[in-house]
């Protein structure tokens, strides 16, 4: 099935319309995976009812969550109405329901217990998912000409939903990253001398192909081998891949002795909105940082709060009091 002719074909389409190379594997598994629960029926010879038992299949044997769903839905839509130019139409189909979850947030003794027990290039990563509310694939693909020190900004580029946007960037966080800077240029002029350069995007090394002898070009955290270009085949350093931060990050915690709470990456960007509204930030200024298209994804961090949201408190603290 890797070598296609149908699969390659949708992989251009996608490539066409601009897509991210993550959306592009997800939608192809997806396709893969609804063709082969078919028994390798071509999808020209199916439509909606095929999908409908495929969605079904998805939520009520496999159990899968309501966001892998949709994903699997989003490709099967792309497939039939942007490949087969075929409109799939009411499906008749309804997400599973799923309640309310609240995220987990650290303390901030608890965020610095764990950054206390990392150091270096991993110390630099996490304080800056925790300093701007950045995502890990947010943060292992900035670019040294994302930072903005002078401003103390960080622009995020191709952000969920392919957007751009701004974040804060902590003064605290400049020697680590004149430092980081350092050592990701030394990485880049040693490559530069055999031709090779950090992976562009789209076709940027047509249109300059110096771009990778440039500075700003260069990841921050540059992975610690070379290798081909997924798309094009070029040899190029890409970015560090992120098994790297969530190995160091399990051990952190072990040491900091938080054994009571799922800690994640993403825990970080759930504790910077938090600690954010607790501090009284707007929950506007809060969305705009973390790039949430409507504010209701946002306001998930006002339940966290609990009596520090609008000045409430138990009513137990008053009989007692």
């Amino acid at each position: 099935m890797k070598s296609s002719p149908f699969l390659n074909h949708i992989r251009q389409e996608l490539r066409l319309r601009g897509y991210s190379l993550r959306t592009e594997k997800v939608y192809v598994h997806w396709i893969k995976m609804f063709i082969h629960f078919h028994k390798l029926r071509h999808p020209t010879e199916m439509g909606a009812i095929e999908v409908r038992d495929f969605l079904s299949y998805l939520a009520n044997k496999r159990f899968v969550a309501i966001n892998t769903q949709k994903s699997a839905l989003n490709a099967l839509v792309f497939l039939y109405s942007k490949v087969l130019k075929v409109e799939l139409g009411d499906l008749g189909f309804s997400y599973a329901r799923r309640g309310r979850r609240i995220p987990i947030v650290l303390s901030t003794a608890e965020v610095a217990a764990i950054l206390n027990n990392l150091t270096g290039r991993d110390y630099l990563i996490f304080s800056i998912l925790y300093g701007s509310g950045l995502r890990v694939t947010e943060a292992l693909r900035l670019r040294i000409g994302d930072l903005d020190m002078d401003r103390l900004s960080i622009t995020v580029r191709d952000g969920k939903g392919n957007k751009d946007r701004t974040t804060i960037l902590s003064h605290t966080l400049i020697p680590y990253i004149q430092q980081q800077i350092k050592t990701a240029c030394a990485i880049q002029q040693q490559d530069n001398t055999t031709g090779v350069g950090p992976s562009l995007p789209n076709a940027l090394h047509k249109k300059y192909p110096n771009a990778f002898r440039q500075p700003n070009w260069m990841y921050l955290f540059p992975s610690t081998t070379l290798s081909a270009h997924p798309l094009n085949g070029i040899l190029c350093r890409h970015h560090l891949h992120d098994s790297v931060p969530r190995k160091a990050l399990r051990v952190a915690v072990v040491k900091a002795g938080i054994i009571h709470k799922r800690i994640s990456c993403h825990t970080f960007r759930h504790s910077f909105a938090t600690h954010l509204l607790e501090a009284g930030k707007d929950i506007r200024t809060v969305q705009e940082l973390l790039g949430h298209s409507d504010v209701k994804t946002t306001q998930i961090y006002t339940h966290v709060i609990g009596q520090h949201f609008a000045g409430t408190s138990s009513p137990l603290d008053a009989l007692l009091s």
